[in-house]
């Protein structure tokens, strides 16, 4: 799926589904198609990853046609920038909360190249693009998806502020740091995180966004949120999936050889 197939699943609620991918291993971008998923999400905000490992990245998966997007540090449109050099065909910006934050993303994914002075002055409406100014930053940042990272309770409290925002393409859900925000870490069963993310997804669904989480704990809690609305799953990633079974398998055999099992923590927090 490219980033225009994605943009219209987002609008119309259709259900895409991706994985994280932390390794820059060059097999993983032919294995990757056969896992079916639409779409891979590349974190450089908790991830080692430098400039040219997620350019080859993103080059790679688009070549596949699984489109590439890219989370990137922080709400800095020269990182932006440079993931969309790179050829990411959306931007997650983490930890959103103001609009502020909205429009520099909105600066730099659908306003590239222009910088400075003149796109603050446009972004904030004291200024007006000509018709041709913006039919060519249609065209330069064609199928480039703005989304935004909501995880806090301050954002939840002010969604509908933030995605009154223009050019907002989908909304990406942080379980665990929206848990530890509210006071409950990690209890995903809690009735008031519960009602927090329903609040996000009705929110998105209201104006046609794309809505959905990363979340590596249970299929059970993702489908419940799946039957919610959210129609973006974006489930584990490379580095916790391989974890997680090669634990279980590790255990299963110390368990049979009497060498005792452990019940250490599989959980990586992305």
């Amino acid at each position: 799926m490219d980033q225009y197939e994605l943009k219209e699943a987002f609008v119309t609620g259709r259900r895409v589904y991706g994985t994280c991918i932390a390794s820059p291993s060059p097999k993983w971008a032919a294995e990757i198609g056969k896992t079916g998923v639409d779409f891979v999400f590349i974190d450089t905000e908790h991830m080692p990853l430098d400039r040219s490992q997620m350019s080859w990245m993103c080059q790679a998966y688009a070549a596949r046609n699984i489109a590439p997007v890219v989370r990137v540090p922080e709400p800095n449109p020269y990182d932006m920038s440079v993931a969309m050099d790179a050829g990411a065909a959306g931007i997650v910006s983490p930890y959103l909360e103001s609009v502020e934050e909205i429009n520099r993303m909105r600066g730099a994914v659908k306003y590239r190249p222009l910088k400075g002075k003149r796109l603050a002055d446009v972004l904030s409406g004291r200024e007006t693009l000509t018709p041709a100014e913006r039919e060519y930053f249609k065209k330069y940042n064609d199928g480039r998806l703005l989304i935004l990272n909501i995880e806090s309770r301050f954002a939840v409290d002010h969604i509908d502020e933030l995605l009154d925002m223009p050019d907002i393409d989908a909304v990406f859900i942080g379980p665990h740091d929206l848990s530890v925000n509210l006071g409950v870490p990690e209890q995903y069963d809690d009735p008031e995180f519960e009602a927090y993310v329903e609040r996000i997804i009705a929110a998105c669904r209201k104006r046609g966004i794309g809505v959905g989480n990363h979340f590596s704990g249970s299929k059970e809690k993702q489908l419940l949120w799946a039957g919610k609305g959210m129609n973006i799953i974006l489930w584990n990633s490379d580095i916790q999936r391989f974890i997680q079974i090669m634990a279980a398998d590790v255990n299963e055999m110390k368990t049979a050889l009497g060498d005792g099992g452990d019940a250490a923590d599989t959980t990586v927090v992305i």
